[in-house]
């Protein structure tokens, strides 16, 4: 598992670094030369396929945070024959890419290095950032936060000092190069944009993903959108035609006429910037997919191996290998071209890979951000892709389909007997009447253990509210049922049989989750409001008949503790995230020994309580606490969220009401969000 280190501010510069490099610095004289002045409207054209591919992968992305990003997503939704093209496609666009911003950064440097060529040049900084990325993504993404707001602090002085002295006389003749050349331009400059989503192959390492990348691809692409349009508007607007139509340097070329040799310079600097941004993140990214892809079988298990910090050192060095052969052996124009094709492509898959998850009804597939417009916007992000392909011309057609061969061959001769799991389309399928793939639903679960529960969702007021009943003796897996049915029965108004049945029904077909000495039987109903749970601890063994691995019907044991877990229909997301969290802390090695020494109902909610989010305060008459000895609860000042969900006083518990006078000696918990949490921790501990 890679360590989540990447925050709001990394998601967010990694996402624009390789967005405002080549497409912004080096393509707008090439795309010039193709469509005239309106090379600004084909920037604002390529970025209109970018819209459902952007909102389809950060909906992917916070279901499955996962390293691979477009792999991983393809191959869980479609299987890993088209998880295999998915892979080798989105690597090679993200290579080919990154191939493109060393030529670029190549270019700029020549100004201050005329004598040594591009290519050399963008050699010697393929391995530099190589070496870079060997020291893991905390500090690539650092390094990639100085360099990006460097960037944007230099682009917004040229953009400032620029749209004031545009010759609006350079846009004669806007639509003289015809609709066709600006289409097929806004394909040629699609690879400007399309670093916006390479961020999903690392949201495996993003802290809080299902907020951070989102908001963060957001921000992105309305700096990558704002910045192209006036940034090109500048360029053709202070620019000879004749000039810019071969100008590798366009916006060193601009600053020189807007502020002199000093401003030449200064957007140089800024462009090795943007270039160093690109390549870094690239590197960054591209080296994910081998090991995803490794991690799954479709290619030699050495890429799956990280060093002692948890570097896939393989994948950066494989990635490296070709950037080099590339730069050495394509033309500009050429990696440009190729690198929006693959692209366009992969993005098509993505968009129709949204479609495949909804549809499959999957209930694990549980994303913190839903992409609006479905299915319309997804449809649109299927097709439009391919007409940009059509416009590009034949190499870049005939270089698509010379992947996806390479990719078939690649699994039907080395692949395919090495992985048994299918995609998400089976679970369509099923409801077809054919297949499905049961392996899926349950890594989305183990997805779901990992991000936890949501800000929204009522886990701990669940918890807290939840009837706690103790077996002492040794009971049956159905007796113990019985009683807790009984005990739901009287509190929800839903007969006790019914329950009893779905919590039997769940366990004999396999569906209760049983570890570590815990069971977790659940059922969802249509006829409640909120999830209610009984917590049961049972002090001598108890088995509970389920089926094992192979299917077999067997006592699985011994269990201690059971959380019986009731919700509603409507919100099978809710339910299945609060069972993830049970799971997870009951996956706790200590959770056993805990749960075992606790000595009143109070102290079981605790273990099941989120640390940052509960505070166990006893109030003592020589500790800050004491101020609240004599006080009612409704007279106590609580930070906004937060409130006293338990009461332990003299060997009772005590339902909390507003009324309730505080003594000392006594034992509350209180619950809340984690900064309130922490304001009472400080306040009264």
């Amino acid at each position: 598992m890679l360590k989540k280190e990447l925050t709001l501010l990394n998601v967010y510069a990694i996402a624009t670094g390789t967005t405002l490099s080549a497409g912004f610095f080096l393509l707008p004289g090439i795309a010039f030369n193709e469509a005239g002045p309106a090379v600004v409207l084909s920037y604002l054209i390529a970025a209109i396929p970018l819209i459902p591919a952007m909102f389809s992968m950060v909906e992917l992305s916070t279901a499955m945070p996962r390293a691979g990003g477009a792999y991983y997503f393809l191959d869980r939704s479609m299987g890993p024959f088209v998880g295999t093209i998915g892979g080798l496609g989105t690597w090679l666009a993200l290579v080919l890419k990154t191939a493109f911003a060393l030529i670029g950064m190549g270019a700029y440097l020549r100004i201050f290095w005329p004598d040594v060529p591009v290519v050399t040049l963008a050699v010697i900084l393929a391995v530099f950032f190589g070496v870079v990325n060997l020291f893991g993504a905390r500090k690539t993404g650092t390094f990639q936060v100085f360099m990006v707001f460097a960037l944007l602090l230099i682009l917004f002085f040229f953009i400032g000092e620029g749209l004031p002295q545009i010759n609006y006389r350079n846009f004669d003749g806007f639509y003289d190069k015809g609709g066709v050349s600006i289409i097929s331009t806004a394909g040629l400059v699609y690879i400007s944009y399309v670093g916006i989503t390479n961020i999903a192959s690392v949201a495996e390492e993003i802290e809080n993903p299902e907020r951070n990348l989102p908001l963060g691809v957001f921000l992105a692409i309305a700096t990558a959108i704002a910045v192209y349009a006036a940034g090109t508007t500048i360029m053709v607007g202070v620019l000879p035609a004749e000039i810019l139509a071969h100008d590798l340097t366009p916006v060193a070329s601009a600053a020189e006429v807007l502020f002199g040799n000093w401003g030449k310079i200064g957007v140089t600097v800024a462009a090795v910037i943007a270039f160093a941004s690109v390549a870094n993140a690239g590197i960054l990214s591209a080296s994910r997919y081998p090991l995803a892809m490794s991690r799954d079988h479709l290619i030699p298990a050495i890429f799956s191996k990280l060093t002692s910090r948890n570097i896939p050192h393989y994948g950066i060095a494989v990635t490296v290998c070709f950037i080099i052969f590339l730069v050495m052996s394509f033309d500009i124009a050429s990696i440009a071209k190729l690198a929006s094709a693959f692209q366009l492509m992969m993005f098509a898959l993505i968009c129709f890979a949204v479609i495949v998850m909804r549809e499959s009804r999957i209930e694990a597939y549980d994303p913190g951000y839903r992409s609006p417009f479905y299915p319309w916007m997804q449809l649109f992000g299927v097709f439009s892709p391919m007409w940009l392909i059509a416009e590009m011309g034949m190499m870049p057609i005939l270089f698509s389909l010379a992947l996806v061969t390479l990719g078939t061959i690649w699994y039907i001769f080395y692949a395919r007997e090495r992985v048994v799991r299918s995609g998400a389309i089976y679970h369509l399928f099923a409801r077809l009447g054919k297949q499905r793939f049961e392996g899926l639903d349950r890594e989305l679960r183990g997805i779901m253990k990992e991000k936890g529960v949501r800000e929204e969702d009522p886990f701990d007021e669940v918890v807290t509210r939840a009837q706690v009943m103790e077996f002492s003796q040794k009971y049956l897996f159905e007796e113990i049922t019985h009683d807790v049915a009984q005990a739901l029965a009287s509190s929800l108004g839903i007969p006790a049989k019914d329950l009893e049945q779905g919590f039997l029904e769940g366990s004999r077909i396999g569906a209760t989750p049983i570890s570590h000495g815990a069971a977790l039987p659940h059922i969802r109903l249509p006829e409640i409001e909120r999830a209610e749970m009984v917590i049961v601890r049972a002090k001598e063994t108890c088995f509970v008949e389920a089926p094992d691995f192979s299917g077999k019907i067997s006592l699985q044991g011994p269990i201690h503790a059971f959380f019986f877990l009731v919700s509603p229909n409507e919100n099978p997301g809710q339910h299945l995230r609060i069972l993830a969290q049970i799971a997870g802390r009951v996956d706790d090695d200590n959770f056993l020994k805990d749960w075992l020494a606790a000595t009143d109902e109070q102290e079981l909610k605790e273990i099941l309580l989120r640390d940052e989010r509960f505070l166990s305060l006893r109030i003592r008459g020589n500790s800050p606490s004491s101020v609240l000895i004599g006080h009612s609860l409704g007279e106590i000042r609580m930070p906004e969220g937060s409130l006293v969900a338990l009461i332990r006083r003299k060997g009772e518990t005590i339902i909390p009401r507003g009324q309730t006078v505080l003594e000392e000696g006594d034992r509350l918990t209180i619950i809340g969000d984690a900064h309130g949490i922490k304001k009472l921790n400080n306040e009264y501990r």
